[in-house]
């Protein structure tokens, strides 16, 4: 089979979800997009994928800036095709929806994808504070399927936040798990228990990070605007913070560099409007409503933020999942193993569609 006409069939099975042979199928979909992501991603620069964006106003009324790939088009495709499944990637906790660089790059023009900025971050609006939560985060995610994607399929990706994102979703629209959510990817996340003092340590200033606390979150929030100056003049320090923090091991400068302009370009006030909602966040009650769907865990083994036992523990309560453990890979696993995250949602992708063909 030549390559154009390997990437065709990948066009045409994801497209269409008819007729998927599963073991087969997610070999050869594995093997393709394998060959696609290679390179892709390494030799462009981060943060320069874009398409046309458009805007999702939230149920408050807050704008949300969306990015949509759609799928290349292709000769027989006519009317009355079956509507494309289309991938919702929903990103952590100070950072935006360019941390997707290297899915982006591996599924762009090969699968419908939607990026967004969550509440607060990138170019979405500034939501006011008691509705930074959680919650909020998963009633948008409502709202950004419901306008984003009025037919066809949705597979949920979700990255440390993000996969906190889904699951509220999970909670508080159960009806569309197995309906219009065939498939979901938890990666680097969790659903409660989490010591919320550990995600503030690559956001502090170095001299700060000893004062991690709510009292000290509170405080620091007064003056945001301090505390955001010292963080821009300590960037030696800060590029140290993340490299430790986010990542399992040595990985290129410029992914450290790139993190941590995610980082910095989210308002102080931003970190502490959010911070009190991980404390409290104790969701796994709602998470085996999820088994209803394929669903792909990933972590890295050395994730000082998520630890692997989060992601243990939600494939204990979800138990048809698959988990994924890259070992020695940090928090920023999508970047740092970008290979295998790739791959797994390769898997993802194809059981999600064939077993939604086959109902």
């Amino acid at each position: 089979m030549t390559a154009g006409s390997r990437r065709r069939w990948l066009l045409g099975s994801l497209g269409g979800a008819v007729g998927l042979a599963a073991a087969g199928t997610a070999v050869g979909l594995l093997r393709q997009q394998r060959s696609v992501a290679r390179d892709a991603g390494d030799s462009v620069p981060f943060g320069s994928l874009r398409s046309t964006p458009i805007t999702v106003v939230a149920d408050d009324g807050l704008p949300l800036h969306v990015e949509i790939e759609e799928v290349e088009a292709r000769p027989g495709r006519g009317q009355g095709t079956t509507p494309p499944v289309t991938v919702v990637f929903a990103h952590g906790y100070c950072l935006d929806l360019d941390s997707w660089h290297f899915q982006r790059a591996a599924y762009r023009g090969l699968v419908r994808a939607v990026y967004y900025d969550q509440r607060s971050h990138g170019r979405s609006g500034r939501s006011e504070r008691e509705n930074a939560t959680i919650d909020q985060l998963g009633h948008d995610l409502r709202a950004v399927i419901e306008q984003t994607v009025p037919e066809g399929p949705v597979v949920l990706v979700g990255h440390s936040m993000g996969g906190m994102t889904v699951v509220a979703l999970a909670e508080h629209h159960p009806e569309l798990i197995g309906e219009k959510v065939i498939g979901v990817a938890l990666i680097s996340t969790t659903a409660g228990g989490l010591d919320p003092s550990r995600i503030l340590l690559p956001l502090l200033p170095a001299r700060l990070t000893n004062r991690a606390t709510h009292r000290a979150v509170a405080t620091l929030a007064v003056g945001h605007g301090a505390v955001d100056q010292v963080r821009r003049v300590g960037r030696y320090i800060a590029n140290a913070a993340t490299h430790r923090f986010a990542f399992g091991g040595d990985v290129p400068h410029s992914y450290v560099s790139f993190v941590d302009d995610m980082l910095a370009a989210t308002p102080f006030e931003v970190v502490a409007d959010f911070f009190p909602s991980f404390s409290g966040l104790d969701k796994f009650d709602h998470v085996e409503a999820l088994d209803e769907v394929p669903v792909s865990i990933i972590c890295g083994t050395a994730d000082k933020l998520t630890s692997i036992g989060h992601s243990r523990k939600l494939h204990s309560r979800i138990p048809a999942s698959r988990l994924l453990e890259c070992e020695g890979a940090g928090h920023m696993v999508t970047l740092e193993r970008h290979d295998q995250v790739n791959a797994e949602l390769d898997q993802l992708i194809t059981a999600a569609t064939t077993r939604a063909a086959a109902r």
